[in-house]
């Protein structure tokens, strides 16, 4: 039912997007494309009201496929509640000393502080 509903959606939007892209924008008759005058291809307001239809048809059709996948999509649940559990790892190695990354392990004790000898106070 989805994968349908998606193939109908994904053609309608093509479909939609085609005779937006068809449509000439103001001024521009379809009719001069082609050489002729700008009033004869479809008669003399007919380009406009059949394209203008068209796309209204269009539009609502690519309204009602996407609410219908919207609807559709929400009955079947969400993606988080089908998520898989993880399982911990347990086999970590408990030895002391470098970490493989070059970087000191915190159980490690530290290097005492360097004791600089103090000078004699006469010199």
């Amino acid at each position: 039912m989805i994968t349908l509903l998606l193939a109908v959606h994904v053609i309608v939007a093509f479909f939609l997007i085609f005779i937006v892209l068809i449509q000439s924008g103001k001024g521009a008759e379809l009719g001069a494309a082609f050489g002729g005058s700008s009033q004869t291809l479809f008669g003399s307001r007919g380009a406009a009201t059949f394209f203008s239809k068209l796309t209204t048809i269009a539009a609502v059709a690519f309204m009602l496929t996407s609410l219908s996948l919207a609807i559709v999509s929400t009955k079947s649940g969400s993606v988080v509640k089908k998520t898989v559990p993880v399982k911990e790892k347990t086999d970590i190695p408990s030895s002391q000393g470098q970490i493989p990354g070059g970087g000191v392990q915190p159980s490690q004790p530290s290097q005492p502080p360097l004791q600089i000898p103090a000078q004699p106070a006469g010199k």
